[in-house]
């Protein structure tokens, strides 16, 4: 019998089929980003931007709760079985937006997505971690998210296509349902359970039976100052992160269109963003390793905040791809390096409630982006709503610089010297 390790290659097999499981998710929802919002208007006659982003807002409260879910739960009935759990809700998400005869549908199969996304997205990314061992956890999730959002930015692609050649309502949905039975299939069959990983990590980390972890109940004190100032700090950032998205999911393909870009072109601008953010932050996630958390997050929120303010303050598909870039570069800085971040700052057997937590309060950013997003458009105009959330981003650029801990302030970097032999 093999010896129990850490380490991306001791782990190969079931760490490859975690990115393919990932790799599928991402194409389940990359297929709504460049096509959903246009969706409102041309099949349900939706002209309001409030009103045709419900959609991500039942989509971002059901995942931030599944996220905080996923991670309560991971500990007591195991991983596997969240991850499954987690892929039957999403086979039941594509048939119902093909079928819908009203908006509401599509909200409600977008709650059903969420449940979906939170579930498996964060399961993967806890069982990743658990197999790399922690001397290796940002590049863990970077190869997560690169993987991810890579199939975000293909499906995406690939459903503006699909939408334009065979109509906007059936085709890009196949896609995603295929997918979704596909990461079902894998999940039932060949998966297996990380839980052995977890129990080597704490032996190794308490030879002499002490609990590292005692003066930090996550659950508890997350969101307290000054109690955690490390974990408010990326709770904040994370939330800012995903309230952009209201702006790049939910308005950018109305505002594309009000300027005259076809489907393909804004396929293009959809797929841009998502396909730097994932394939840099493969990158990201490792450096962090390196270098330390706080300047990658810092540094990426004031990226993505000037991303936001060009796509408000230039016009034409030219301009708008290279805005896409930046912002793309900016998520990629931020999104692997906080999950990471969060698992520094506590022991191993709260890292599944930690980054559940985590994932809560970053995913109620979708439903805080949706809300100004939306209502800022309706009253003020694309342009001035994209400008003000770009704004929220730079000042949660301050509040990350102030919080997070500084690279040799880290628990992380103590722990990872002690289980340097069990990689």
């Amino acid at each position: 019998m093999v010896a129990l390790r850490h380490g991306i290659r001791a782990n190969a097999s079931q760490f490859s089929l975690l990115v393919l499981l990932v790799v599928f998710l991402g194409a389940v929802v990359g297929v709504e980003r460049s096509v959903l919002p246009l969706l409102a208007g041309e099949a349900f006659g939706i002209a309001s931007a409030t009103a045709t982003l419900s959609f991500l807002i039942a989509f971002g409260f059901s995942k931030a709760l599944a996220n905080y879910a996923a991670g309560s739960l991971a500990d007591r009935v195991g991983r596997r079985a969240i991850m499954r759990a987690g892929w039957l809700f999403g086979v039941a998400v594509p048939p119902l937006i093909m079928v819908a005869p009203s908006w509401g549908w599509v909200t409600a199969a977008n709650l059903l997505l969420g449940i979906n996304q939170g579930l498996v997205w964060s399961t993967t990314i806890i069982m990743k971690i658990d197999l790399a061992g922690p001397s290796r956890r940002g590049l863990a999730t970077g190869v997560n998210e690169f993987a991810g959002y890579l199939a975000v930015a293909g499906s995406a692609l690939a459903a503006g296509y699909l939408a334009e050649a065979h109509g906007i309502r059936f085709a890009p949905f196949a896609l995603a349902l295929l997918a979704a039975v596909a990461g079902l299939l894998l999940s039932l069959s060949v998966l297996r359970d990380t839980d052995r990983h977890v129990d080597l990590e704490r032996a190794l980390l308490q030879p002499n039976g002490e609990d590292l972890g005692e003066d930090l109940p996550v659950t508890r004190v997350g969101m307290r100052l000054p109690s955690n100032r490390g974990l408010w700090g990326a709770n904040q950032a994370g939330f800012c992160n995903n309230l952009k998205e209201g702006v790049a999911w939910g308005l950018f393909p109305l505002y594309f269109a009000q300027h005259g870009l076809g489907l393909r072109e804004i396929g293009w601008i959809a797929a841009t963003y998502p396909a730097l953010w994932g394939s840099v932050q493969l990158v990201t996630g490792a450096l962090s390793d390196r270098v330390g958390r706080r300047s990658l997050i810092t540094g990426g929120l004031v990226v993505q905040a000037m991303a936001l303010l060009a796509f408000a303050a230039v016009e034409g598909f030219g301009f708008w791809m290279a805005s896409a870039v930046l912002l793309g570069l900016g998520t990629a800085a931020v999104y692997p390096t906080l999950i990471a971040q969060v698992g520094d700052l506590v022991p191993p057997q709260e890292r599944a409630s930690a980054i559940g937590l985590y994932r809560l309060w970053r995913d109620f950013g979708y439903v805080a982006g949706a809300l100004v997003a939306g209502v800022a458009a309706d009253l003020l105009g694309y342009r001035t709503a994209i400008a003000l959330v770009g704004a929220l981003m730079a000042a949660s650029a301050l509040l990350a610089r102030e919080l997070l801990p500084a690279p040799q302030s880290s628990r992380a970097a103590g722990w990872a010297g002690e289980l340097e032999t069990g990689r």
